[in-house]
Parts: structure tokens; C-alpha cells; sequence
């Protein structure tokens, strides 16, 4: 007899599901038999935030969506800071829980783990959220998480299944379909095309649905002659092109280039205030607007003058090829002019710590850089050129989640066992998930942890002095962050805030099978 629990687990390998992360417990052990036999990789996390930071990480490196296996009530509790991460930031995530049997749900018996309404919880933070009742209530249930990570825009899902349940005899769970890719009309390309060919100034703005899109979105730039301006997640797309942007809109040249098109198109992006407002006023409001957006409700929260809506690996090139040729005019001039006027205004500040964020990128190129809330990840979110598409993201927008960097980055390792992984936490944040450095070790992760050391929540300190609130709380002791990694049988070195020191401690200390920790003396 096939279990339930079994059946998922086939079912997930159907799906193309390769890694999972979870941390088994009693209300989960039926969907671990289905594991005991499966080619599924399993990921030991040390607390089940954990477990869903990492499965955003392998998400947004491997385009499939990440799977975590929790369990009821504070597993699932635990577990919904990442789910509300992966929300903000349209990164795909599967939360498969157990749940207390059906004949106890929302009477208040006692039970363990109990929850008044652990689905009801759920779904306030889930794109969708579903509980298997029965054997006929599996397949529906996964069709429907993965019909929204592959023709809506992604985000969380959320199943959970009764204890009573998972045992009971399983029914065939069909092949998957294949999703078909979603396209506009062709009369609404031909009229996006006709909109952006007769621009004088076309501008693009690129957002975190084009991350995997680099090529085609390069083509269309050079052929429009068109500005490419990046947010935070879309960083690391079209590496020094003379056209790339990779400067927050927030920013005030930024914005004056904005303001300058003519046509703007909009590329993936949700338009939120972690990407346009946090810095400055409220967003430009182009004078025409073209948008390609996977997501109906996101198109029509803010509307466009003409809106395609299809993934943008599919809809770039479709348009492409419905534009006419035209000679370069004067993309590339703006683009630069634009990133001059911008670093020019930066705070001088952070100058030293995007030379530090460009000195590892150059040690380390085609890394993925995973990051936290952290005072170098604010820099280079504002201004910093990666070069690695897809390969720059962190916790610093949208949801904001402490914590993240760690875990996510080995959610990413795991992805692409062949990238080179650099980690940056502050010491505040990195205390938020340090046991976690264990499940990059068991793993034998080529992890470089860096860990900015200032000894403070500093932006938030910086903030309360600005308007005259009395610093409090905001100097937590960190740890010895040497002993830290000693108890770890990690190498470690302590570095000054230097681009060289630090560049240094990367080539020495790298190696192939297993993590290591840098601690930059930020303060």
C-alpha cells in the first residue's frame, strides 16, 4: 500500500522537486517514510525559519520552487517570517506541514502543537493554502500550489496534511501537465512595439521578474538604445553593458533620468516603496507606461497605457522581434551620466563600503551574494553593479526579515553546487540564525561567511539619532565570532574594513569543501 505521505513525496519528484528542507518531528514522520526511498535530497536546518530562508534561497537561484517539510503549530509558526519574505519578494516556496487529526481541528482540546486555525494562520500569508483531507484531495491540492509558482506571480503555498491522514491508503496522483507559457495577444505586442519604436527616450525598468531573463532583456535594450535601470532584484542583469542602470530608482538622478523618457517599460517589477520611495518621495509617474508582468492583479494595481501579460522570458523576445531596427541615438550617454550623478551623491560613507562589495566581487566573480540588513548591503543596494544575473539579493527590501542571509545562502549553494556562495550578515543579524553555519558544514558548503562587525544595529541607531531619539538598544553584545567559528571547525580570519584586507582573507581562506568566516571590523 502507497500512504498518502508517500504519495506527496512521489509527487514532488514528479514536480522536479530535487532538495528539501526540513526538521522531522512526530506530526511528520509519514512523510518521511516517503522520503526513506526517494532520490529528494534532505536538508537538516537547525530551526524551521531556517528551513524556510533556505528554501528561498535554493527558489531564487534555481527558478523551481523551494520545499520545506515543517511541523504543526510552531513549525508552522516558525516558518511563516520566510513565507512572509518569499510574499514580498514573488520567490516561489512550498510549506508541506502535518496538522492534529480531523475530528480535534479548532476545539481547543489541548492537543500538541495546537493552533486554532493553522490553515486559517496560513492563508493570510499564503498565496494559496490547502489542507489534504483525503486521498482525492492530494492532487488538487499540489495542482493548484504549482499552477500559481508557474502562471501567476509566485509566492508561498501552503499544504497541510491531518496526522490521521497521511497514513491512509493513496490514490494515483497524475503526471504534472505541462504549463503552457503565458503570452499576450499578439495585437498588444505589435502595439507595446509601435509605442517603444517611435520613442525618442525609451527607458527600461527591470524588477525581480526579469532576473532570469538576462539575454533577452539585453537584446531588447540594444535595440531600443534604451537605459536599463535595475532594483535591488534584478542587480547582477547586464553586467558593465553601457545601457545597465544598477542604481535605485530612490535616487534622485536616477529619478531625473525617469522623468526624462518618453516611454518607459517596465519589466517585472511591482513598483513597491522598498524599491522607489525608501530614499526619497513619491515615485515619478512615467509619461507613458508599458508593462510586462506575470501577475493580472499586479497590472492592474497599477495600470499601464498598454500591459502584456506573460512571463518575461517569453514576452521580451516576442516584442523584440516585433520592433523595428533603429541606429543608436543616446542610451548609453544617459545610462552613464545617470550612474555618475548618482555615486556622486551617495554619502560618502558608503564609497568605502561598496569598494569593500567590489573588491569581493572581483576575488570571487560569478559568485552569488546573499545578503542581509546590513550596512554594505544598504550601499550596494543603492549603487553597485553585480556580475552574476540572479546573483544578488538580500532581506533588505520588501519584507525586511533579519536572519536570512545565512540560511539563505545555503538554499543557494545547494541550487548551484557550482557558484561560488559570499555571505554578508551584520552581527546583529547574523545572531538571528548562527546555528544554521552547522547545516553549511554538514553539507560541505563552499560558503564564504563574511560578517560586518559593528558592533550595533547601527542604521538603526544612526536613525534614532537623527531625529533626536536617545539610542537605546541598539548595542547587543556579539559574540567572539573567532570562537563562533572554531566550535564550527571552520577557518576564520578577522579582517580591517580595507578592500584589500578583505580580498586577501577571501583567496587564503577559500576552499572547495566546506565553509569559511571572515569577520570585517566595521566599527
Amino acid at each position: 500500500m502507497t500512504t498518502i505521505g508517500e504519495a506527496l513525496v512521489k509527487a514532488l519528484e514528479a514536480r522536479g522537486v530535487n532538495v528539501v528542507f526540513g526538521i522531522p518531528g512526530v506530526h511528520t514522520v509519514e512523510l518521511y517514510r516517503g522520503l526513506a526511498g526517494s532520490p529528494i535530497r534532505h536538508v537538516t536546518p537547525r530551526h524551521e525559519q531556517g528551513a524556510g530562508f533556505m528554501a528561498d534561497g535554493y527558489a531564487r537561484v534555481s527558478g523551481k520552487p523551494g520545499v520545506a517539510f515543517v511541523i504543526t503549530g510552531p513549525g508552522v509558526t516558525n516558518t511563516l517570517t520566510p513565507m512572509g519574505q518569499a510574499r514580498a519578494d514573488s520567490v516561489p516556496m512550498l510549506v508541506i506541514s502535518g496538522v492534529n487529526r480531523r475530528a480535534t481541528l479548532g476545539r481547543g482540546l489541548g492537543c500538541l502543537h495546537e493552533l486554532p486555525d493553522q490553515l486559517g494562520l496560513t492563508a493570510l500569508v499564503a498565496r494559496t493554502a490547502d489542507r489534504v483531507e483525503s486521498a482525492e484531495a492530494l492532487a488538487p491540492a499540489l495542482d493548484r500550489a504549482f499552477a500559481g509558482f508557474a502562471s501567476d506571480r509566485p509566492g508561498p503555498a501552503h499544504i497541510e496534511v491531518p496526522l490521521d491522514v497521511m497514513g491512509l491508503p493513496a490514490l494515483p496522483v497524475p503526471a504534472p501537465a505541462d504549463a503552457a507559457p503565458v503570452l499576450p495577444d499578439p495585437d498588444t505586442i505589435r502595439r507595446a512595439a509601435e509605442a517603444l519604436g517611435q520613442a525618442v527616450r525609451p527607458l527600461i525598468l527591470a524588477g525581480g521578474g526579469a532576473r532570469h531573463a538576462d539575454a533577452a532583456l539585453t537584446a531588447l535594450a540594444e535595440r531600443l538604445d534604451a537605459p536599463v535601470v535595475q532594483t535591488v532584484n534584478a542587480r547582477g542583469l547586464m553586467h558593465r553593458h553601457p545601457l545597465a542602470v544598477p542604481a535605485s530608482p530612490c535616487l534622485e538622478p536616477v529619478r531625473d533620468l525617469i522623468r526624462a523618457a518618453d516611454v518607459v517599460l517596465a519589466v517585472g517589477t511591482e513598483f513597491g516603496p522598498t524599491d522607489y520611495e525608501m530614499y526619497g518621495g513619491a515615485m515619478p509617474v512615467p509619461a507613458r507606461l508599458v508593462r510586462i508582468d506575470i501577475s493580472a492583479g499586479q497590472l492592474a494595481l497599477h495600470p499601464a497605457e498598454i500591459a502584456l501579460r506573460g512571463h518575461a522570458e517569453a514576452v521580451l523576445p516576442a516584442l523584440t522581434g516585433a520592433l523595428p531596427e533603429r541606429a543608436p541615438r543616446d542610451g548609453a550617454t544617459r545610462a552613464a551620466e545617470a550612474i555618475d550623478a548618482a555615486r556622486a551623491g551617495l554619502d560618502p560613507v558608503m564609497l568605502p563600503q561598496l569598494a569593500i562589495l567590489e573588491a569581493v566581487r572581483d576575488t570571487v566573480p560569478g559568485a552569488i551574494f546573499v545578503g542581509d540588513s546590513t550596512q554594505a548591503i544598504y550601499a550596494g543596494n543603492l549603487l553597485y553593479d553585480h556580475d552574476r544575473p540572479g546573483g544578488w539579493f538580500n532581506a533588505a527590501t520588501g519584507f525586511g526579515a533579519l536572519g536570512f542571509s545565512i540560511p539563505a545562502a545555503i538554499g543557494a549553494a545547494l541550487a548551484d553546487p557550482d557558484a561560488p556562495v559570499v555571505c554578508l550578515a551584520g552581527d546583529g543579524g547574523a545572531q538571528f540564525s548562527l546555528p544554521e553555519l552547522m547545516t553549511a558544514v554538514d553539507e560541505k558548503l563552499p560558503i564564504a561567511f563574511l560578517i560586518w562587525n559593528n558592533h550595533a544595529y547601527q542604521e538603526i541607531a544612526d536613525s534614532m539619532a537623527r531625529v533626536g531619539v536617545a539610542v537605546t538598544g541598539c548595542h547587543p553584545t556579539p559574540p567572539d565570532f573567532a570562537a563562533v567559528a572554531q566550535s564550527c571547525a571552520m577557518p576564520f580570519a578577522r579582517v580591517a574594513m580595507a578592500p584589500e584586507a578583505v580580498a586577501g582573507a577571501l583567496r587564503d581562506l577559500r576552499r572547495p569543501d566546506g565553509p569559511v568566516m571572515i569577520e570585517i571590523e566595521a566599527g
